[in-house]
């Protein structure tokens, strides 16, 4: 099984394990087995918005073994970061909801709401109903000199409606009235995967997610190996086409993947699948599970593309093929 060769799961939530107030088929039942096995569950998330206990009781709602715990967000990587650049006991004036005040407060700094208040940061992180008024004090006390930390910088979050703006959308507002950028917590930069290390002790961590610009480019600056998956925002196109800090060493279809043996994949060749290039165009032969005709194409174009990035209209015969 490809689980067999790690002790940690550092696991994306939103796309992998549920999609809004819905489970991903088959998730739970997935992480319970993986859970079985002795493999530790880290619950990673960029989402701010809620504390690691909301979001552990929302996943046994879903069915997924969780604990407070086994949650590691980016409003924990945030308050750590800024706690690591302010003295104890600072105002920190929060842009965002109950999960970012919660991680401030843990960090023994001041969560406020008011820029006349002199806080020493700012720190902001997605959230239901943000306010004007709670973006402009944010604002206000940015121009007055205050840390400009954001937990996370995705542009957008995805749901089962569509893809929704993330917190990376919001922090434009005060990075735009400011010029200001803030400095970033979460994936893909560096804080949340040190943050998830430090709090699980991994040695031999799995990445597990289905962004390539977050949770693959986090694992790739981190120096840990990953698995994505096709259940939530990366596409077919998007993987063959990808950046090198962009490509994930295992692609599956959900975490099922993690509970099976995963294929040789060498020379453009996987399962029943052959990828090869003529004029120019990527081919792909043969029969069998998509997935493998994917794995097949993705080590062909990856081997060509080099330290670039392959062409979108050179894969579209395999598109035709993998869908």
């Amino acid at each position: 099984m490809l689980i067999d060769g790690y002790d940690t799961l550092l696991l994306d939530l939103d796309g992998v394990v549920y999609l809004g107030g819905y489970a991903v088929p088959g998730a739970p039942a997935a992480l319970e087995e993986a859970r079985r096995k002795g493999v530790r569950l880290a619950y990673v998330t960029n989402n701010a918005s809620r504390t690691p206990a909301a979001i552990a009781a929302h996943l046994r709602e879903l069915g997924a073994p969780a604990t407070a715990s086994d949650v590691v967000t980016s409003a924990q990587a945030a308050a750590r970061l800024v706690a690591e650049r302010v003295p104890p006991g600072s105002n920190v004036l929060v842009v965002g909801g109950s999960g970012l005040r919660l991680a401030v407060r843990d960090r023994g700094l001041r969560p406020v709401s008011a820029a006349a208040e002199s806080p020493a940061a700012v720190v902001q992180g997605i959230a239901p109903g943000l306010s004007y008024e709670l973006l402009a004090e944010g604002t206000l006390a940015v121009r007055q000199g205050a840390l400009f930390v954001a937990s996370n910088g995705d542009s957008t979050m995805p749901t089962r409606r569509g893809e929704l703006p993330g917190n990376g959308s919001m922090v434009r507002v005060i990075a735009s009235a400011t010029g200001v950028e803030p400095v970033y917590a979460g994936k893909p930069d560096p804080p949340l995967h040190r943050e998830s290390m430090l709090r699980t002790g991994a040695r031999r961590p799995l990445v597990v997610g289905d962004r390539l610009d977050t949770d693959i480019e986090g694992a790739s600056n981190a120096g840990v190996e990953s698995l994505l998956v096709l259940t939530g925002v990366a596409t077919p196109v998007e993987v063959l086409t990808a950046a090198p800090r962009h490509r994930p060493t295992y692609v599956g279809e959900d975490l099922g993947t993690l509970l099976r043996p995963y294929p040789e994949v060498r020379d453009g060749s996987c399962g029943g699948w052959r990828a090869r290039w003529r004029d120019g165009v990527l081919c792909l032969d043969g029969d069998g599970r998509r997935i493998d005709g994917l794995r097949a194409a993705c080590d062909a174009a990856w081997s060509a593309a080099g330290d670039g990035q392959i062409d979108e209209g050179a894969v579209k015969p395999v598109l035709d093929r993998v869908g």
